[in-house]
């Protein structure tokens, strides 16, 4: 048994209280079913800015239909936002755990709009570590991100070594790491960030000019639209499936391993995939599901202004302290994600 494994028997059998931040979003959503399948209390924050009604009722409907019981009054919603600092003391009461997902992503929105990515990413941050701390929570864990290597060339990347950022929006996430430093040091206040690298799954959005790659492809190949590559192709990425992430969620909220408290976790597979191949795997894929799709050539455009040209994460860190078993590989997790697609788009 891994010790994934282990933690969700323990869970199942021992219930807490915890706050999702984002919970209408891709990672808060799929981190509220996980969470209730475990049989846990969950409190949900969201603005609905980036995040939907759907994906809560999709995550609270999968979850019933896994346990094989109904969850939803192990579910609260609050309907706020982490810019204001009521609305993060109130969401945090009688709160053990923190797993603050909320932010406005996408290195794009943030050179068009550096002032609200700050806002949200800076002042949202501070507020919900301000309201953690008052309130007591056993641990904070929050979303960092592999933008803050920046122009680091090294690869794989190594949580001790980074660059200049290269978009607000990884300034945004550097200062989330300082502060959340300077808690544990000035306060004594427990957090753990995980620097995720590409996590793709179910419930990613893929509309709007700032949707992630892999679900905002899937849904032109399934509509007959046209693929757009920025640059090349031979950009490359350490994707990461979604449930990857959040076995890093749990095993950071509930480690009792000092050393591995008040730090920073690559959350990746320590491998890379260029968007070419990317591009070949979901249309292999979703050939294979929908007999009626035909291979067709993506169109190549100029690389995008902010970002990196590789990226690669190394997860030694992660595995030493945490006991980080990355489940699904590229391959597996592209799998998962297709068939998730191809359901979702015949309802």
């Amino acid at each position: 048994m891994t010790k994934y494994d282990q933690l969700q028997e323990y869970l199942k059998h021992n219930q807490s209280t915890w706050l999702v931040t984002g919970v209408a979003g891709f990672i808060g959503s799929n981190l509220l079913e996980k969470l209730l399948i475990l049989n846990q209390k969950v409190i949900g924050l969201d603005n609905f800015d980036t995040g939907y009604q759907h994906n809560i009722d999709q995550s609270i409907s999968d979850a019933n239909e896994t346990a094989g019981k109904n969850l939803s009054n192990n579910f609260k919603f609050i309907d706020g936002d982490i810019r204001v600092l009521d609305d993060c003391r109130n969401a945090c009461k009688g709160v053990d755990y923190v797993l603050h997902q909320a932010a406005l992503g996408s290195v794009p929105r943030s050179i068009e709009n550096p002032i609200n990515t700050n806002r949200a990413n800076i002042d949202g941050f501070l507020n919900m570590l301000v309201a953690s701390k008052d309130e007591e929570v056993r641990r904070f864990v929050y979303a960092a991100s592999s933008s803050t290597y920046g122009d680091h060339p090294d690869l794989p990347k190594v949580e001790d070594k980074i660059g200049n950022p290269l978009s607000p929006y990884a300034v945004t996430k550097v200062v989330n790491e300082l502060y959340a430093d300077v808690f544990a040091k000035t306060y004594n206040f427990n957090s753990i960030g995980l620097r995720y690298f590409n996590v793709f799954g179910k419930k990613q959005n893929p509309n709007g000019a700032y949707a992630a790659v892999i679900p905002k492809w899937v849904t032109a190949i399934l509509n007959s639209d046209e693929v757009y590559i920025n640059g090349d192709g031979e950009t490359s990425r350490d994707f990461c499936y979604i449930d990857n992430a959040l076995q890093m969620n749990l095993l950071a909220a509930t480690t009792l391993n000092d050393k591995a408290m008040n730090q920073v976790y690559n959350v990746a597979l320590n491998d890379r995939t260029s968007l070419n191949k990317l591009y070949q795997m979901i249309e292999e894929r979703l050939i294979k599901r929908k007999q009626n799709l035909k291979k067709k050539e993506p169109i190549y455009r100029d690389f995008r202004p902010g970002d990196v040209r590789h990226s690669q994460a190394n997860i030694n860190k992660a595995q030493t302290l945490l006991g980080y078993q990355p489940k699904y590989t590229i391959s597996e997790g592209m799998d998962e994600t297709m068939d998730w697609f191809v359901r979702s788009s015949s309802k």
